[in-house]
């Protein structure tokens, strides 16, 4: 099957057909929505025809009510799912039954701690003591990250901040052209275009020399991007590839805990991260919501061991025969550069029984002194994280958030706005990135600490998404990262009193979006 993309590259607009295969995709959610229904209709029948079922059901409903509220969760997330338990009979604790949880396959748990496992294990305890020296806060914050995320804490390597995708994108070139023993990469979005198209000829080309490359992309995230059996055309390329939890049309956790991850290593010994999918829009070649913008991380040294550690947990859960941690995935190499980091994994419970992404943001904003500087796409966050944000602000610290102006979906943005209000009576500068769309994720604190990552301000990355992050202090690249923000808060526009009379209208939907965000 086929469909016409339209987008504007180099001045014009430009028409082409793309080649996909949603037959799978559209059938596992046609699944999905059959089995939620049949067990709902089940229930509902046995109601009816048999006696006393009934008090079975109004049994389970309270027993359902009383499992949330007595949970753990956060607040923000049961009220939410108390009210579709209690307004909808019957097929609201159904539904509760089958998404709350949103937790991972007892198979998935099982291969994810076979591959931890196995991965590498550096010995730290020497650079903690260093930094315990230097800093004792931030020696406390490296702990915190280490134990919640089984990460460990590194230097020894050299970081290259770039503030715009095509920046990244002309030295991730450079680097695969260089590759020598193997190449893994992991996206959540893949698409043919220029950006893909550059990579994969090299890709191809160095398979075909003996180079081990290795491709996981998630299913949903390419799931108007790339056919349903792309693996298998990159297979035929010498490309052991996989999408990262195949849609099959179960009901519970497959629409969610998605690998939202952007990883690239070479040899071992450099790797990238940041926000930058593989696809035309993240370079500029194509226009899509105005100008993009979105930053990357290039790592060379010692830390690059743990994105190998990620990369190789997240193929691994995925493909029949567990890949063994090969010594040569990890060699000894590092680079004299200040600076300690942290790069740390971020996902679903079981695995990753903390919410680490957030712990750091809140961390970060808890510690900061003159100022905390965010970059993000999208701000949907619990009640939480929005107090450490305004408590941040209220005691004096500069607080600025950039936003997108141009919003790559609409309602998300909504949501957003519905925020300004209070964050500017708090003191928080609020921006909005006029040229366009806002995807970085970037956070920089004086001048000390920084985190740039796959890490967004919504509920999705901060508790259901496969995402990865680098902490780092007194990183050279943080300089860098300063300048960036600086630089584009030229480009914005500040939100103000005048700016957010929304009318009442508007007012209602943001109320009533708000409610239900933690279940999206």
């Amino acid at each position: 099957m086929k469909r016409k993309l339209r987008y504007q590259a180099e001045g014009r607009m430009v028409e082409k057909e793309v080649d996909y295969i949603p037959v799978r995709f559209i059938l596992a959610i046609i699944l999905a929505v059959l089995e939620t229904a049949a067990v709902i209709a089940a229930v509902m029948v046995c109601s009816y025809y048999i006696p006393y079922f009934y008090l079975l059901v109004w049994a389970t409903e309270i027993a359902v009510v009383i499992k949330i509220i007595s949970s753990d969760d956060n607040p923000d997330y049961k009220i939410p799912w108390l009210m579709v338990v209690l307004l909808i009979p019957v097929a609201g604790f159904m539904m509760y039954f089958l998404f709350y949880d949103r937790k991972l396959h007892k198979r998935y748990v099982k291969r994810l701690k076979a591959m931890k496992s196995v991965g590498h294990k550096p010995n730290d305890l020497h650079l903690f003591s260093a930094l315990a020296a230097e800093s004792l806060e931030a020696h406390n914050q490296a702990k915190m990250i280490c134990n919640i995320s089984e990460s460990h804490l590194y230097s020894g390597t050299k970081q290259e901040y770039f503030p715009l995708g095509e920046d990244m994108f002309r030295r991730l070139l450079e680097d695969l052209r260089g590759a020598e023993h193997f190449i893994f990469m992991e996206y959540f979005i893949i698409e043919e275009g220029h950006f893909w198209n550059s990579i994969l000829e090299i890709l191809k080309e160095k398979a075909a020399a003996g180079v081990e490359v290795k491709v996981v992309y998630d299913d949903i995230g390419c799931m108007m991007t790339l056919p349903g059996d792309y693996y298998r055309t990159l297979r035929s390329f010498g490309i052991d590839a996989t999408p990262f939890s195949a849609l099959k049309g179960n009901a519970d956790s497959e629409f969610n805990n998605r690998s939202h991850r952007k990883i690239t290593v070479i040899d071992g010994k450099i790797g990238y991260t940041g926000g930058v999918n593989i696809a035309d829009e993240y370079i500029n070649e194509m226009v899509k919501f105005g100008h993009w913008k979105d930053v990357g991380l290039r790592l060379e040294g010692d830390a690059v061991k743990e994105l190998t550690n990620l990369f190789l947990i997240d193929y691994g859960i995925n493909v029949r025969k567990m890949p063994k941690a090969e010594q040569n995935y990890f060699p000894e190499y590092t680079v004299p550069e200040g600076g300690f980091m942290i790069p740390f994994g971020d996902g679903p419970a079981p695995i990753y029984k903390r919410r680490v992404g957030k712990s750091v943001i809140e961390n970060m904003l808890n510690q900061a002194d003159r100022y905390m500087y965010i970059m993000s796409p999208y701000l949907i966050v619990d009640n939480e994280l929005f107090q450490t944000i305004e408590n941040a602000a209220l005691r004096g610290v500069s607080v600025k958030l950039i936003l997108p102006h141009v919003p790559d979906k609409k309602i998300i943005l909504e949501m957003a706005r519905s925020y300004y209000q209070r964050l500017i009576d708090s003191g928080v500068e609020v921006y909005e990135y006029e040229p366009g769309f806002v995807h970085a994720k970037v956070y920089l604190a004086d001048d000390e600490y920084a985190m740039v990552g796959t890490i967004n301000l919504d509920y999705r990355s901060l508790v259901h998404h496969f995402e990865n992050g680098v902490w780092m202090y007194k990183c050279d690249c943080l300089k860098d990262i300063k300048t960036d923000f600086e630089a584009t808060l030229e480009r914005c526009t500040r939100m103000d009193e005048a700016k957010i009379k929304w009318t009442l209208p508007q007012r209602f939907v943001r109320a009533v979006l708000r409610v239900f965000t933690p279940m999206l």
